[in-house]
């Protein structure tokens, strides 16, 4: 049963007709004490409730609805309705516990798939108390390409095997080179939508000014340098899944467009007045504090909610370092092929050596660090000694203890920490810097400036 909460009996005769048409079973009030008597004669699986109930209360009478739902049925989910310009009470209902929130006037597509992802998340059974291993989540899932078996990891991919036949927009964080991107693939790999387009986007090599053109795409003569019809990228990824990389990256201005689309899942390209309707799965991901961004105004609180449905946290390679050899042998197999050297070995001595090494890029940099071992080593079976030849190479050594341990530090910290001997060892050579980082020039660019970090580039 889903209740619908509303004073406007044209509003609740409208999604109740709309849900049934869906084969959803409803309930109307108009106030919040109708409601709660409801409530407690009914069971209910969830809730859509506005926020305003008269003009004098302001949304506060919504939200005094909303905490005394979630003190008396903690897990029942409650979808919020609100105009554009009270969007900052749907999140404050989203700190309360909101499940989700639906801007007027609403698309109706987008409200039944958010009822339905909200249904799936919350009816989902509990795991059953067992060994988690390896084993069973590959037979269960599909996650080719993600390698290892440290507890946090198994964890994760738990998670995004119960989350990914649903909607629900993800949103991925951990330090640049842990994997984010194989993350969201699985994802969608996973999901009902895999048949369906996955499209990348990397927002932090999008320029402001051309934010519009590449996500919504344009039509011919719409600009001056517009001489051909472009597919923007949202366009792309319909149906399917469009996974956005770097959000952090982007300016307020572009975080408001991007909201836009994401509310009303609605669009237009650029030259052409008509809206197009979107069906997409969103998933986000970032090396950056998004709540500590909010928090100083650089990044937008409606859209974190909006793109925070469920959190996926990515824990560095030096959280899990047993996975350090499952990863080494998994590269060297797919470069015996690449390189055309059946024969190549790596000796036990080099995979504990390997362990040692705190990798500040992750497992891209522990990636390039095999690579550049392969092409150079002249033996099939690679030592510890191979392996250090190059290490000596680039800004990471054996035994480097200098970090902190991990709670003591934010990730940005973290970061620029990287960032600052990693430029002290290379000279300010900006080229090598990124590209043992694992970044783009682009992409440390924006570092350097962000975290204030002086560089006098000797490229």
């Amino acid at each position: 049963m889903i209740l619908i909460i509303d004073d406007d009996v044209a509003v609740r005769a409208s999604l109740s007709i709309l849900l049934k048409q869906h084969g959803f079973k409803t309930q109307e009030a108009a106030s919040p004490s109708e409601a709660l008597a409801i409530a407690q004669q009914h069971p209910l699986q969830l809730v859509i409730m506005d926020m305003n109930f008269s003009i004098e209360t302001t949304g506060h009478d919504g939200l005094q609805l909303l905490g005394t739902f979630k003190q008396r049925m903690p897990q029942l989910p409650v979808i919020l309705i609100t105009g554009w310009g009270s969007i900052s009470l749907a999140v404050e209902g989203m700190r309360l516990g909101a499940a989700d929130f639906i801007t007027k006037p609403w698309s109706n597509d987008y409200l039944v798939q958010a009822v339905r992802t909200a249904l799936s998340l919350s009816q989902q059974a509990p795991v059953k108390d067992e060994a988690l291993t390896r084993k069973k989540l590959d037979q269960r899932y599909d996650f080719k390409n993600i390698v290892g078996q440290d507890p946090q990891l198994l964890q994760i991919l738990k998670r995004i095997g119960q989350i990914a036949p649903t909607d629900a927009s993800v949103l991925i964080e951990g330090e640049s080179g842990t994997g984010k991107e194989l993350i969201a693939e699985a994802v969608h790999r996973n999901s009902l939508r895999k048949s369906q387009p996955f499209v990348k986007v990397n927002l932090g090599g999008i320029s402001a000014s051309l934010f519009e053109s590449e996500m919504f795409g344009h039509k011919r003569g719409a600009f001056t340098d517009a001489k051909a019809d472009r597919v923007g990228r949202f366009e792309m990824a319909n149906k399917g899944t469009i996974f956005l990389d770097e959000i952090g990256e982007l300016d307020m201005n572009s975080q408001v467009k991007l909201l836009r689309v994401l509310q009303d899942r609605t669009y237009e390209v650029l030259g052409d007045s008509r809206s197009r309707k979107l069906d997409i799965r969103v998933v986000c991901a970032t090396n950056r504090n998004l709540e500590q961004m909010v928090e100083e105004g650089k990044f937008r609180e409606d859209l974190f909610y909006r793109i925070n449905l469920i959190k996926v946290r990515i824990p560095a390679l030096r959280e899990r370092p047993d996975d350090i050899p499952l990863l080494v042998q998994f590269f060297v197999e797919n470069m015996k092929k690449t390189y055309h050297r059946p024969e190549l070995e790596i000796s036990p001595k080099a995979l504990h050596w390997l362990k040692e090494l705190s990798f500040p890029g992750n497992i891209r940099e522990l990636k390039n660090l095999v690579e550049r071992t392969v092409l150079v080593a002249e033996d099939d079976v690679l030592s510890a000694d191979d392996f250090q030849a190059q290490v000596q190479q680039g800004p990471v050594k054996a035994g480097d203890k200098a970090l902190p341990a991990v709670g003591t530090m934010t990730l940005d910290e973290i970061e620029a920490s990287m960032i600052r001997k990693s430029m002290a060892y290379y000279h300010n050579n900006v080229s090598k810097v990124a590209r043992a980082l694992g970044l783009s020039r682009a992409a440390l660019y924006r570092r350097l400036e962000k975290f204030g970090i002086p560089y006098e580039s000797q490229d």
